[in-house]
């Protein structure tokens, strides 16, 4: 089946720990929510934000994310994205977003084989989800589910 990732948008770490144990995750507590499977919020986001702020990886990576919730020994999680990953997805233009896309397909984590088109696609909803946040005052979070 695999682990599936579904980024969403909440007021806060409470909120979003609500979804720890829907089934539906995110989405069937109607918090607006972007599917991206096989996307994890450590590695492959960690790589995006260096990606998209010129931070060092180390660094992003060197960040602790903890679960805001998690259940079934790990197996659901739900974390929270840093607020430099929002920000510059939020700001980040379409021409950026392609910029980006193009050496995040490269990456390890994707095999070498993901269609910078189709991360482009994801990107921007990604992105757009990052505008809703910012304008409601919210936070992103990953719901995680192996």
């Amino acid at each position: 089946m695999g682990v599936l990732f579904d980024y969403f948008a909440a007021p806060d770490d409470d909120a979003a720990a609500t979804t720890i144990d829907l089934v539906g995750g995110p989405d069937e507590a109607s918090f607006p929510t972007v599917a991206l499977k096989g996307v994890d919020p450590f590695v492959q986001m960690g790589t995006l934000e260096s990606l998209l702020t010129g931070a060092d990886y180390e660094t992003v990576i060197g960040r602790a994310i903890e679960p805001v919730a998690m259940a079934d020994g790990g197996s659901r999680l739900v974390v929270a994205l840093t607020g430099e990953l929002t920000a510059a997805l939020s700001d980040a233009d379409e021409g950026r977003l392609r910029e980006v896309a193009e050496p995040w397909s490269r990456t390890e984590e994707f095999g070498g084989q993901a269609d910078p088109a189709d991360l482009v696609t994801m990107l921007t909803g990604l992105a757009e989800l990052a505008r809703t946040a910012r304008t409601r005052g919210d936070r992103l979070y990953c719901w995680v589910c192996v």
